[in-house]
């Protein structure tokens, strides 16, 4: 599927856990695709299947059955596609947000964005320009040396949210990105992640269980028992 119009495209994704009689279906024939700009959630209660749905996007759980595209790529067509090099691929394509900002607490916000670039072997002069760049964007100049205890609840999540940009990714996941927040700061965080999908044109696929945090959205999928419909 070379030169679609598409930053991310799922056919027919099945995840089971175990066989027999003790199979689960976490996630059934999930069919969608999310265009370069676009801002889209993945909304459910806890136990869904969001996230199963989000880590097989994101390369790291493995489909059982179905198709997944990234960025032209494919990367899972009947289980993970031979010969591609899946955590290159994550590195170069992808970039992850979660509810925990998983920051490094020896590190100050400034090098935790850094690392990110310097594991990509980007200068370390260059990583530091583009993650002060990236920072002050965030409206985080005046943090950039202070350690994640330092920050605040919403101010850790922007720091994540820099770190997952750094590398330019076309495509952002995140998983429940707001719920350590309170509503005031995960409305901040949302909004931040529209205005990124535009200015950057990357595709933003948001897991969340909490509705009024998907105001704005371009889309909205929900998923029931495993089973997704828009």
């Amino acid at each position: 599927m070379a030169n679609s119009m598409y930053a991310i495209e799922v056919e027919n994704l099945t995840k089971i856990y175990g066989k027999g009689e003790t199979a689960v279906i976490a996630i059934a024939d999930a069919t969608f695709q999310v265009k370069p700009g676009e801002l889209v959630a993945i909304l459910g209660p806890s136990g869904s299947g969001k996230t199963t749905l989000l880590t097989s996007i994101g390369l790291i759980n493995e489909p059982t059955h179905g198709k997944v595209i990234i960025d032209d790529t494919i990367v899972a067509d009947e289980g993970w596609v031979s010969g591609i090099d899946l955590k290159q691929l994550r590195r170069e394509k992808l970039g992850f947000i979660f509810q925990a900002h998983n920051l490094i607490p020896f590190l100050t916000a400034l090098e935790n964005v850094m690392i990110a670039l310097e594991i990509n072997r980007l200068s370390r002069r260059e990583a530091k320009r583009r993650a002060t760049e990236l920072l002050i964007s965030l409206n985080l100049g005046h943090r950039l040396n202070n350690y994640p205890t330092a920050l605040s609840g919403g101010e850790a999540q922007r720091v994540a949210i820099a770190r997952a940009l750094a590398n330019r990714p076309k495509v952002i996941l995140a998983d429940e990105p707001t719920a350590a927040l309170d509503t005031e700061n995960g409305k901040n965080v949302m909004d931040l992640l529209k205005k990124l999908a535009v200015e950057n044109h990357s595709a933003i696929l948001v897991v969340t269980h909490d509705r009024r945090m998907v105001e704005g959205f371009d889309r909205i999928f929900e998923v029931h028992d495993g089973r997704i419909a828009s």
